[in-house]
């Protein structure tokens, strides 16, 4: 059997200390059940006492039988001149009920002298006395050396004596923690080592990335003997956050072979980093390594060519495994490999030597030079396609559409659009109002479709883009408009370039509409006052 390395979870705690970063007391308990469906070992869930918020986590978290993980309650040693059974903080932790608790106290004698104000042997005595009094009352206790690195750099004899206090107290694991997040990959491994040698109790690690080296710092430490990480999902926490799990995970167990959590468990790794994410309302960083979007998306037409072939050639893991997927990209570094890969993925059974494939690189290339980008704006792609392919849908074909804004002098501002489109032999013209220009012509759109395509009054805008894409030529520059659509959970992007921003909408708006009747395989229905559906009554961004 590989060796167990205990993954503790600090998301709910050090991670909402991150900018931006915040869950309500419903947000953590959810949070808290994925993570131990994940199978993390501890998940630390606030600090009680200190605010309502965590004080109602831990009360729904102690009504609640979580399977793999041990819910954590997080506090400090007690303050000097508190006697441990008299301090507040200490009997809030007791009072959460936790199985475990994690209690931080100071490594470094700058931290005591200065910030404590106390002296060396006053400080030893509290770190012991908080263990012992959380472990008289049946507490596993996680003790965290808080500035350890920089303390045993300054003073690598008393830090250690701050170790030796946690541990003949009782502590059931001494975390190493590099707070300040400056320790050197190479300082960390050599002081873990010293450390392991020199301490009995299990060694773990908590790593900042302000030198951007938690995960290589947390991976060191274990490689040195730590046998418990901390961390948190996407690397959310303060300053430039804390050790990112969705890398130390996989890296442990697929590149190193320790055990962490069930290969079928791990193959959820990237859907709990979106659900975390989505969670706290913050946007996904596609970039993150295993688990983002572009982790395993291929754009240059050789990198494409050859993992068609064999996916090792530009792949170091199956995506699968963290639950992640492939993802060919379309753009002018593309080649006939690409689109023939994402062609195919389409539904489209045609290969690279083609003439329509190559008819389909030309226009890709042509268009990008443009402008046009459809590395986020699949559903655009998708439409060229059956354009040239011949395939195209025919929903309705605009015959004009008009904008007015109109701003009075007291500030008042009002946009209306009116459009005139035809479907079949019919002509619809339908006017609207918004709280901009692009929401009024959104708004008008959908009236005049919606009497033959009731179906488009349950799709949603839910993201508008603008890039300005030549900046030196001022207000008369070209700008790209990106649009993302959905409905039911699933989402598409389309993509309109101009060097007026409502036209560009206008070709972003009218292909989302397009691509969703084309995938709900819609007929027109015929005109009556029976299937009028109420545009307005639709969510879309103002624009």
């Amino acid at each position: 059997m590989p060796p167990t390395i205990q993954i503790f979870d600090t998301t709910l705690r050090d991670g909402t200390q991150g900018e931006k970063v915040s869950f309500s007391a419903e947000d953590k308990f959810r949070i808290a059940k994925r993570l131990d469906e994940f199978g993390v070992h501890y998940i630390e869930g606030g600090w009680p006492g200190s605010n309502p918020k965590d004080m109602a986590f831990f009360d729904k978290a102690k009504r609640h039988n979580f399977h793999n993980a041990k819910i954590v309650a997080f506090g400090s040693t007690c303050r000097a001149g508190n006697a441990p059974q008299k301090d507040p903080n200490l009997r809030a932790l007791i009072e959460a009920e936790t199985p475990a608790v994690s209690v931080f106290g100071k490594s470094w004698l700058l931290h005591v002298t200065q910030a404590l104000n106390i002296t060396p042997e006053k400080n030893l005595e509290i770190i012991s006395g908080s263990i012992e009094y959380l472990k008289e009352n049946g507490k596993e206790v996680i003790y965290d050396a808080e500035h350890f690195f920089d303390g045993y750099k300054d003073n690598p004899d008393y830090a250690l004596k701050t170790l030796f206090a946690a541990q003949n107290a009782g502590a059931n694991v001494i975390v190493l923690c590099d707070t300040n997040g400056g320790t050197l990959t190479h300082e960390v491994e050599e002081i873990v080592k010293h450390v392991n040698k020199t301490v009995s109790s299990p060694i773990g690690i908590h790593a900042h990335n302000d030198a951007e080296l938690a995960v290589a710092n947390s991976l060191a430490a274990i490689r040195a003997g730590a046998v418990h990480v901390q961390g948190t999902i996407n690397g959310y926490g303060e300053r430039c956050g804390n050790a990112n799990l969705c890398s130390i995970i996989p890296n442990l167990q697929i590149k190193l072979g320790y055990q962490c959590v069930s290969d079928s468990q791990l193959a959820q790794l990237s859907t709990l980093s979106k659900f975390v994410s989505e969670l706290g309302n913050l946007t996904p960083d596609n970039k993150q390594p295993y688990v983002g979007k572009s982790a395993f998306a291929h754009k240059g037409g050789v990198h494409v060519s050859a993992i068609i072939k064999n996916e090792q050639t530009y792949e170091h893991i199956k995506p699968e495994l963290v639950g992640n997927n492939r993802r060919v990209l379309v753009s002018d570094l593309s080649g006939k490999s690409n689109v023939s890969y994402k062609s195919e993925e389409l539904g489209f059974e045609f290969d690279k030597k083609s003439v329509e494939s190559a008819q389909i690189v030309q226009e890709l290339k042509k268009l990008e030079n443009e402008g046009y980008q459809f590395e986020a704006a699949e559903a655009s792609f998708e439409l060229l396609v059956k354009q040239i392919t011949n395939k195209a849908p025919d929903f309705f074909k605009l015959e004009g559409f008009r904008v007015i804004m109109e701003r009075n002098a007291i500030g008042e501002s009002r946009s209306e659009a009116t459009i005139k489109v035809r479907v079949n032999d019919q002509i619809e013209l339908s006017a609207a109002e918004g709280n901009g220009p692009v929401h009024a012509l959104d708004a008008a759109l959908r009236r005049a479709l919606c009497e033959f395509y009731p179906e488009i009054s349950s799709m949603q805008l839910q993201d508008y883009k603008v890039r300005v894409l030549n900046e030196k030529d001022g207000t008369g520059a070209k700008v790209r408009v990106l649009i993302d659509s959905a409905k039911d959970g699933s989402s598409w992007g389309t993509v309109g370039v101009s060097e007026n921003i409502i036209d560009a909408s206008w070709k972003a708006l009218s292909e989302g509409i397009i691509y969703f009747l084309m995938n709900q395989k819609s007929k027109p229905k015929k005109k009556t006052e029976n299937n009028l559906a109420d545009a307005s009554t639709v969510s879309s961004p103002p624009a």
